[in-house]
Formats: C-alpha cells, structure tokens, sequence
C-alpha cells in the first residue's frame, strides 16, 4: 500500500463514520409519516416513489444516476490544487442537515427530511474530499430535489391540463375542424371520436422530467448560471407546447383516418412531447453557444484522479468533526424520539365520541325532507389509512326526490397528518376528472356572521357513453380554524405542532352530490345537508 493511498484512508474515515451515522439515522428515524407507506426509513419511502406509477416520480431512478455520473465528472474535472480540507463547513452543513430533519420530522414532511439528507451528505463531501469534492456535489446533489414527488404540481397540472385543451381547442377550429370541448372532453360533433384529456395527459407526468433534462442541457453547456437558468425556465413553455402538439396531433389523426388513429396517437404521444422539448431545448443552446461564446462550457481534461489527497489536512479536526456529527446525531434521535410520542390534542373542532376516537354519528334525519343512510368505510380505505383516523359519514336520500342525493363524510386525524389528505387524491382514483374549481362558503346555522370557507369541484364520471357532472365541496376544521384548502391546512398544522409541541387533530369535511339537474340545484341541496346537519357535528367557531 503506498503512503498516497494511506494518507488518503486516513483523510476518508471521519467521512466515512458520518456517512454510516447519516444513513442510520435517515434508514430507522427518516420518516415520521406512516399512512399510506408504513416505514421508518426515508430511503424506502423515496424508493416507493419511485416505483409507484401514481407518484408520477419514476425518472427519479434516471435522477439518481445521472447525480452519480455528475459527481464523478466534476470531481475529475474540478482542480485539485490547492484543495484545502474544510473541516468547519463540513460540520457546518452536517449540522444545518441534521437540524432540517429534525425540522421536517416535527411537521411531517419527508421531503423536508430528504432536502436535509441531501444537505447533510453535501458536508460529507467536503469532509471527505475538500473544497473539490464540495464543488463537485453541489450541483448533482441540488439536481436530486428533481426526483422528489410534489404534490404541489397536481394543481399546476390541472391548470396546465385546461390550457393544453384551450390551445388544442383553438388550433383544431383555425384548421376547420369543428370538435366540440365540454370541459376536459374533446369530440367530433357526429361522434366519430371522443377523448378525455385526463391528468395523465396534462404534462405534469413530463413536467418534471423534461426541467430535469433543460437543467442539465444547460449545465454541461454553460459556465454561466444566467444562461443555464434561462434554459431551464424556457423547458416550462416548451413543455406546454409540446403538450400542445400533443393533443392536436390527436385531434387531427382521428379527424383525417379515424379514432383508432388518434388512439395510436396517443399511445406514441409522450415520445412526440420528448422530441418537441428536447428539440427546442437543444436548438435553443445551440443558438446561445452561437450569439454568446463567452458563456460557453470547456470541457475539462480530466487533469486529477478521482481520488487525488486533500491538501492541508489535519487528521485531528477530522475527527473532531467525526466525534462532533455522532454526539449531534444522538441528540438527534433523542429529538425525534420524544416528537415520535408528541401527545395527541384530545379536542378537536367537531364534536366527538365519548371515547374521542371518531366524529359523532351524523344524525339519521335532516327535517322531514332527507333520511340518512349509512355509509360504511371500506377496508380498503382502513388499510391504507393510519389506525387512529376516526370516521363519520352518511348518504343523504331526499324524500320527495329518491334520485337525488348528498354523501357527507367526516375523517379525523389522530397522530399522523397523512390521516387526512387532499380529496383531489380520492377523487381522481375513483374515476372522476377534475373540471374546475372555486371558492366557496357556507353560513354557519344560528349565526349568520359566520361563513365557513370551502372548497368546490366540478367533477366528472363516465357512465357508458355519458359524462356524469357531480359537485363536491370540502373544508378543514381544527380546534381554532376552518379552512378551505389543503396547503393552508399543511402550514398551519405544522406551525401548530412545531409552536405547541403536540398534534393537533384536523377534520376533513366533505359533501359530494350529482349535478345533472345543473350547478346551482346541485349546490343548494348541499346547503340545505349542511344547514341540517352542521350544528350536529361542528362546532361553532371560536
């Protein structure tokens, strides 16, 4: 063994031990989440994620191995002297990795927890390897928030959807081709063809992909991060052309040779939208490495070896780093055992159970106009969801009208926020399609200050040949709040836990009727359910 290669072992052991305490600690203390994925480990939950055709997240695998790919090319690349050791940022990034997670564990959020491993294992670079290796994984470490799953997205991609569908719409009349839209269906106005442009087909499947794919077109051709974040922002509108292209093309093949031809189609459109973006995505660098030289990428000679020393090191910080990460990561998980048994807020803002586990039984009766019929939880949906989720619910069947109903339901969160979610997730695995949405607001029976703010969907169900419109509303009920929307009940919640040190229970409301008889018909049968019902589940705001 020569001396290069021991003195480079030596330098590489604290490193060593604070990756081996990092991965623990992410492997058994890295998810604080168990409903729907029932682990410990953020390593598998990604993992899920990544073989889950739901979580639209399966080129995170693409994601991980051109991150790997990248490191090693930078760190080639990246000169090695003078490659000072940098002990102090090293523990400084350990450190603000291993508060993150701590941060992200207390709300619940696993993608806080893998932004915090990815900042943690950046300081591992630089323990490891200097500022070179520093240099060289934080750009593949940054690409790797490529592969997380964003919910987030679910809205972008809803509006993205009726975008696509407006532009394809438009383009189809300019060329004479008279199909009709009705919401998110495009079809002939003789029935030839008929498609849904479901979310699969609203590009956000291809949204996070094709950045990724910019981003990294950008960085191998760039030095410059102007030029490098201007092709990454020109991916978005290159993404909804292409989606565009997407859907007209559809239209056009089965206008000129038939629907199995707009199937067909349709079966090679995601290949059409790669080609388009990629296309423009490349043209668009050739055309900058053209106008502006100077920004251009010089590709390195690969002047040091991977594993070429750090310069003035001392063996000694080394391991005080490594002395100093273990003792952090031991009051880590004596942190995130004690937010493990944060104690369960025992009130709630609707009215429970003498046993607190569950909403009281939503009454049989609403006047002498609708009966309440019993609406049982599926096993499916007690598998899937925490064991502490309470439930309360009923289809209400109008008397003078049996044809028309109103299905209202309560869950109860225990400990876990993934107890309750958004119902765009329901929604969408029961078949229906999402066609728009509002702000909405119910009075408060007995106080008619008092509006609580909803949420309402326009959905829609294929039935045979028929498109069945429905409405849905829902809200968000703690101890203190009501709110109409997913993203305000996530940041309060996690405010909450992390100010009061406890889990608050949050009730999710919601109430689902058809809407054949029209909008307006629809939403007043929802209010005369809640006007009859409210005060006998909720309780008045504070």
């Amino acid at each position: 063994m020569t001396s290069n290669l021991q003195t480079r072992l030596r330098q590489l052991w604290p490193a060593g031990l604070c990756l081996v305490i990092g991965f623990g600690l992410w492997q058994f203390w890295g998810n604080a989440t168990r409903g729907y994925i029932d682990t410990a480990s953020m390593f598998y939950w990604l993992g899920f994620q990544w073989i889950n055709p739901p979580s639209e997240t399966e080129h995170g695998w693409l994601i991980l191995g051109l991150s790997l790919w990248l490191f090693w090319r930078n760190a080639r690349q990246e000169p090695a002297a003078p490659n000072p050791a940098m002990p102090g940022r090293a523990l400084a990034a350990m450190t603000t990795g291993l508060v993150l997670h701590v941060l992200g564990y207390a709300v619940q959020q696993t993608r806080i927890s893998i932004v915090a491993a990815l900042v943690f294992l950046w300081g591992v670079a630089l323990l490891a390897g200097g500022r070179r290796w520093g240099r060289a994984a934080a750009f593949p470490l940054a690409f790797m928030i490529f592969a997380l799953p964003l919910n987030v997205l679910d809205t972008a991609g809803f509006w993205l959807r009726m975008w696509v569908i407006e532009a394809s719409h438009t383009i189809a009349h300019a060329s004479g081709i008279e199909v009709v839209r009705n919401g998110t269906q495009l079809f002939a106005p003789d029935g030839s063809y008929q498609y849904d442009v479901a979310a699969a087909c609203s590009g956000v499947r291809s949204l996070m992909a094709l950045t990724a794919l910019s981003l990294l077109v950008g960085y191998l051709n760039f030095k410059t991060w102007w030029v490098r974040g201007l092709i990454l922002l020109l991916s978005f509108p290159f993404t909804y052309l292409g989606n565009v292209v997407r859907i007209t093309g559809i239209i056009f093949a089965a206008e000129w040779f038939g629907e199995d031809a707009g199937v067909l189609v349709h079966e090679w459109a995601g290949f059409i939208v790669f080609v388009v973006v990629l296309g423009l995505v490349l043209i668009t660098s050739s055309l900058l490495r053209r106008w502006l030289p100077g920004t251009v990428a010089t590709e390195g000679d690969d002047r040091h070896p991977f594993w070429a020393p750090v310069t003035g090191t001392r063996e000694r910080r080394a391991s005080g780093v490594a002395a100093g990460v273990v003792v952090l990561s031991g009051l880590t998980i004596v942190v995130l055992g004690r937010l493990d048994r944060l104690p369960v807020r025992s009130d709630a803002g609707i009215y429970l159970t003498e046993d607190g586990a569950a909403p009281v039984d939503l009454p049989a009766f609403v006047g002498t106009d609708w009966i309440g019929r019993r609406a049982e939880v599926t096993q499916v949906e007690r598998d899937i969801l925490p064991p502490d989720t309470g439930y309360s619910r009923r289809s209400y069947v109008a008397l003078h009208q049996p044809g028309r109903q109103v299905f209202l339901s309560i869950v109860l969160s225990g400990r876990d926020r993934s107890s309750i979610h958004r119902p765009e997730l329901c929604v969408a695995g029961q078949g229906w399609t999402i066609t728009g949405r509002r702000a909405e607001t119910f009075a408060f029976p007995g106080d008619d200050d008092v509006n609580l703010p909803a949420t309402i969907l326009r959905i829609e169900h294929k039935a045979g040949d028929k498109e069945i419109p429905a409405l849905l509303a829902y809200w968000f009920v703690s101890s203190n709040r009501v709110v109409a929307t997913h993203w305000e009940r996530m940041l309060l919640g996690a405010w909450d836990r992390l100010r009061y040190g406890r889990a608050d229970r949050w009730a999710y409301v919601l109430l689902q009727t058809d809407a054949r008889d029209g909008e307006e018909a629809a939403l007043a049968r929802m209010r005369e359910v809640v006007a009859g019902t409210l005060p006998h589940f909720q309780k008045p705001p504070p």
